[in-house]
């Protein structure tokens, strides 16, 4: 058998790298609460990803539901079912009604035509989801969201360091949330952040990440979700890299390119005009009906041949089982349809371009 191939691997310094980064923590005990490499990490982020604040956080999840919290909001958040469950389990988690919008065929970003239609008198905020390294229509939701007074919290957990415009995609609305799991572009282990301009929304995010501690007060009730000095010091380490590991991510994305494009049936992922992508998925969308295979045959096939693929994202979150009954996915159909025929091939930096044409090869031979 041939050697496995997995859908994904971190990227990580070198162990000299990371040990050397850590022999401070040593020197000063200081493992969490907000210790020196924390506020570097912090720091430095502002610079690479273009933003005024930025607030971390244990995981991108509490990223997002902290966002939320700290906005003090009521009613419904239109958002979209095409994400990982966290966005939608955050909306929940802070008593907020998830209403879904269908996603863009190209992009498998929230399409903007059907948002306005959702709008009601309980609408209080938006959350779009950059997918695979996609950018949402960040224009024209600025401006749905200026005519009738909306928030906006981006989920940005795909679009870690891209740029839109010459600008950074984190810039973009009210806030926009990280997730630096072992699995991103850009890793802390475990973390995540929040990018934001308004200075209030920052101070409370920064108490409630840590019980809502203000002085000797608990002021509000919020959870523990503060980084530790180790995921701190990964990310100070990972980042250095972040580029170089990029560029080898682009490589492997354009021998994709090159492999697959000239099969019928067979929907690549779009490149989008004046964005500096980050190449950090390459989602495949398969018609049955002209490539001969379905989505799930083909991830059979591709396990037979030792190939690691995944179904991203399925199911839609409106269609888990601990919503059943709630939502309606038939509502949202691109979303649907997408989710039934989407396979995420593998893609990091350390994937060779020998393993890349041998993924090539099995969905060329089907």
């Amino acid at each position: 058998m041939s050697e496995k191939i997995l859908v994904t691997q971190s990227s990580m310094p070198s162990m000299d790298e990371y040990v050397e980064e850590i022999k401070d923590i040593w020197a000063n005990y200081w493992l969490t609460n907000m210790g020196p490499k924390h506020e570097e990490l912090r720091n430095q982020l502002k610079t690479y990803l273009d933003v005024a604040e930025v607030e971390l956080f244990t995981n991108g999840h509490m990223a997002i539901e902290l966002a939320l919290q700290a906005m003090d909001l009521t009613g419904e958040v239109i958002t979209t079912p095409f994400t990982f469950a966290s966005t939608t389990n955050a909306i929940i988690r802070n008593g907020l009604e998830p209403v879904f919008c269908d996603i863009d065929p190209i992009t498998f970003t929230m399409d903007v035509n059907k948002i306005e239609a959702l709008i009601t008198e309980k609408t209080l905020a938006i959350m779009p989801v950059h997918v695979y390294g996609n950018v949402c229509n960040v224009e024209e939701i600025e401006k749905i969201a200026e005519k009738h007074n909306l928030k906006v919290i981006y989920d940005a957990a795909h679009t870690f360091g891209e740029k839109y415009k010459g600008r950074g995609i984190a810039s973009y609305g009210d806030a926009s949330c990280f997730s630096f799991h072992a699995t991103k572009v850009f890793n802390s282990v475990e973390g995540g952040a929040t990018c934001f301009n308004d200075q209030e929304f920052g101070r409370r995010l920064y108490n409630l990440k840590n019980f809502g501690i203000a002085g000797e007060d608990i002021e509000e009730i919020g959870p523990n979700a503060k980084m530790n000095e180790f995921c701190a010091a990964m990310g100070l380490c990972n980042l250095r890299h972040v580029d170089e590991e990029i560029a080898k991510r682009k490589q492997v994305v354009e021998r994709y390119r090159n492999r697959l494009a000239d099969i019928p049936g067979i929907q690549l992922n779009c490149i989008q005009e004046d964005l500096e992508s980050n190449y950090a998925y390459f989602p495949v969308v398969f018609d049955p009906e002209v490539y001969g295979m379905n989505r799930d045959e083909v991830l059979e096939l591709l396990k037979e041949n030792n190939i690691m693929a995944r179904k991203y994202f399925y199911p839609l979150t409106s269609e888990f089982s601990c919503f059943k009954g709630k939502y309606d996915a038939n509502e949202t159909p691109v979303a649907l349809r997408i989710s039934q025929n989407v396979l995420t091939l593998p893609l990091y930096a350390e994937l060779s371009l020998e393993n890349v044409d041998r993924i090539c090869d099995v969905i060329r031979n089907k």
